[in-house]
């Protein structure tokens, strides 16, 4: 159904595409009528899907009869609009658009009718499972054990297929992620509730093999709820599970991070620039400001958060605040209110700014303590991988003993973890980042200690073989967890470094060689989801790129003394126009066709990098000490390491598709990660040049290239690869250029 719907949708772009031209060639309206019968056609197609739909389900039959019918007319209507367009050599585009959107509404009127009966199926595959799993919770022997698993396992492949369409058809990312999180959970669990019941069968008086067991019922059913909870898109039914407003499940769900609050007080401050302020926005600032305070409680109130971290973050709460009350201060003195405008002066917009600083570098410092305590994961996760295989060894020993003291230890490292868990989630820049945090955070806090309370059931019956099982079982879900724990970290820290937005995704190229070997490979296309990732990560540079070019624009506008013989300029724009090539090849676009020209333009760019690094190194040198200076060698000293990655990214060796993919979307994170320092060094040089009114000629990039030894390819004087700008979108052998 939603493939066809895709077909639809993609015929009436190439209709309205076609429109843009016109239609007094013949080689057009040829074309125009191709198109109508092809709407048509993918009508057709569609709406017989929905007839089948509808005959299959009674309760949206007379809705879904009617919404076909009226695809078919406007299909029909445009095919004829189209023949007419081409014998009369009319053009008619207004009553083909007014067609068109009839059946765009029709067209979603079906999807709509037949999500309805998605979601139905799932809803109803759900609680199959969930009545199969009431029937393994009541189960006495083993008989009935083995029969009553056997139907919940053929329902939960049901189920898994239903969420996995689902998750793949799911727009809001947090949706999406939370169906990801339950479908994990029921997937992993699985093993474990075989394992665990298992054990609680052979051994029904031992109190921790009942602990387990009940422990994965009801973690199984919390990841139902949840099912259930992303199909009615956020909906809590008033059932005794969601009635409580302080259950586990509200708890969960909960998106609150004070990422997300410092966002929403910086969008505000944004607002304020445009009207005064009244007395209802000074209230909304004060009450964002205080929502602020209170989650960055998280970091503060933390065992493990060092006491010059805490400090420090109690001062930068204290210094928003000040600036808050200096803002309204000045908002209160009636003279820098302009004569009727309604707009506020210099004195308010720097009020404005400082306050942006101040909320920036809280930011900055709560990134810091969450990566100083993420620092510590590595030897934690360690001492705890030791710590588990100690437990085996006391539990098969009936070490009781031995066991109660180190679960005392291992609690207090997964607690640690917990708190780490925490502060992931906080600054987490995207929707799916936060979800995932948060529920490595709840499986941890509810599986990890399940370890230790399987290892006393083992520990108890030391010769039974369900039980070392069992044990084994829960270990394998613990090395998962600290994997899941290892790979949220990283993530999360990665694109705190990269520009957090979430982009519109867009389509990848055409298909192409792929393969960077000498042996030839057959021409191959990627998937959405690897177009996606690629296409987001070139919409990124592209961000960036447009950044820098605003940046040199300044530069030319400041008048001819930073303009003449201004080498960072020139290097900032070839750069600029290698990434926007880049771009362009994300979608398809562009003089780079196959992704050996990408890569043979991301190498240019690299050693274009270079030289700019070496012209910004001789400028520092006129810039006098301070505040400005340092953020200047800040910035420039990180240059040498991206362009290493870079340089390193390029040359590794790749055969086959999935091998190419990967590199294509490293070079492009690569160049975007050294274009977003470049973008910061260039617009410090602006500002160091504008305070202290520097002399920009006699600077240059000579000596060749830091890393290729100096091998001359456009040395210094503007010439290669982007020199002049004139080749910063071609490959060798490319006959264009951007």
């Amino acid at each position: 159904m939603y493939e066809e719907s895709m077909s639809v949708g993609q015929e009436i772009s190439a209709l309205m595409s076609q429109g843009e031209y016109s239609l007094c060639s013949d080689q057009n309206l040829r074309a125009v009528a191709r198109v109508g019968q092809a709407v048509n056609l993918a009508v057709d197609r569609f709406v017989t899907v929905g007839e089948t739909i509808a005959d299959d389900n009674p309760e949206i039959n007379q809705g879904m009869y009617e919404a076909c019918k009226e695809a078919r007319v406007a299909g029909s209507a445009i095919e004829k609009l189209c023949e007419c367009a081409m014998e009369d050599n009319v053009d008619d585009r207004g009553a083909v658009v007014r067609a068109a959107r009839c059946l765009l509404v029709s067209v979603t009127r079906v999807l709509l009718l037949a999500d309805i009966v998605v979601v139905k199926q799932l809803l109803l595959a759900k609680d199959k499972v969930a009545r199969s799993l009431g029937r393994l919770e009541s189960v006495s022997n083993f008989t009935e054990f083995v029969k009553a698993f056997s139907q919940f396992g053929a329902e939960m492949v049901e189920l898994a297929h239903l969420t996995g369409d689902r998750q793949n058809d799911l727009k809001d990312e947090r949706r999406r992620a939370q169906m990801a999180a339950a479908r994990q959970v029921l997937e992993r669990s699985t093993m474990m509730l075989l394992t665990s019941s298992k054990a609680c069968l052979r051994h029904p008086d031992c109190p921790s093999a009942k602990e387990n067991r009940d422990t994965v019922f009801c973690q199984m059913r919390r990841a139902m709820d949840l099912i259930h909870y992303v199909v009615k898109d956020g909906v809590i039914e008033c059932n005794e599970s969601y009635s409580n407003p302080e259950s586990p499940q509200q708890e969960d769900w909960d998106s609150s991070t004070v990422f997300s609050a410092l966002n929403h007080f910086e969008k505000f401050i944004e607002k304020c620039r445009k009207s005064l302020l009244g007395p209802n926005y000074r209230d909304t600032l004060i009450s964002s400001l205080e929502t602020v305070v209170e989650r960055t409680q998280d970091f503060t109130d933390s065992a493990y958060t060092t006491h010059e971290h805490r400090e420090n973050i109690l001062l930068l709460c204290d210094r928003a605040r000040l600036e808050l009350n200096a803002l309204f201060r000045l908002v209160n003195n009636k003279t820098i209110i302009g004569s009727g405008c309604g707009s506020p002066k210099l004195e308010m917009e720097e009020a404005l700014d400082r306050l942006l600083r101040a909320t920036k570098d809280l930011k900055q410092h709560l990134c810091a303590t969450t990566l100083d305590q993420a620092g510590d994961l590595g030897s934690v996760t360690k001492a705890l991988h030791e710590l588990v295989s100690s437990i085996k060894n006391l539990a098969s020993s009936s070490d009781i003993d031995g066991l109660k003291e180190n679960s005392d230890r291992f609690q207090e490292y997964i607690d640690h973890i917990l708190e780490v868990c925490k502060l992931l989630r906080h600054v987490a820049r995207t929707e799916s980042l936060q979800v995932s945090a948060k529920f490595t955070e709840i499986n941890l806090r509810i599986y990890g200690p399940q370890v230790v309370t399987a290892a006393y059931t083992l520990a108890r019956h030391p010769t039974s073989k369900i039980a070392k099982e069992n044990l084994e079982v829960f270990a394998d879900m613990w090395q998962w967890l600290m994997t899941d724990i290892t790979t949220v970290a990283k993530d999360v820290l990665d694109l705190g470094q990269s520009r957090p937005e979430k982009q519109v995704y867009m389509s990848l190229p055409r298909p192409g060689k792929h393969g960077t070997t000498s042996k030839p490979l057959k021409p191959v296309s990627l998937d959405s989801e690897e177009q996606a990732k690629i296409a987001k990560a070139g919409l990124e540079m592209k961000l960036i790129t447009s950044e820098m070019n605003a940046e040199t624009e300044k530069w030319q506008e400041s008048g001819s003394a930073f303009e003449e013989n201004n080498d960072i300029v020139k290097r900032a724009k070839n750069m600029s126009s290698m990434a926007f090539a880049m771009y362009q090849f994300t979608r398809g676009e562009g003089a780079l066709k196959t992704t050996q020209d990408l890569f043979t333009q991301a190498e240019y760019f690299a050693e274009e990098a270079n030289r700019l690094y070496k012209v910004v190194r001789q400028f520092s040198y006129q810039v006098p000490g301070g505040n400005h200076k340092k953020e200047l060698l800040e910035n420039l000293d990180r240059v040498p390491t991206y362009v290493q990655q870079l340089q390193f990214t390029v040359k590794n060796p790749t055969v086959g598709k999935s091998a190419t993919f990967i590199k294509v979307d490293n070079v492009i994170q690569e160049t975007k990660n050294l274009m977003n320092v470049i973008s910061k060094v260039v617009t410090t040089c602006f500002v160091c040049a504008s305070k202290y009114n520097l002399d920009f000629r006699g600077l240059s990039a000579r000596g060749g290239s830091m890393y290729r030894g100096g091998d001359g390819v456009g040395d210094g004087d503007g010439s290669g690869a982007g020199g002049d700008g004139s080749k910063a979108g071609s490959a060798p052998g490319s006959d264009s250029s951007v």
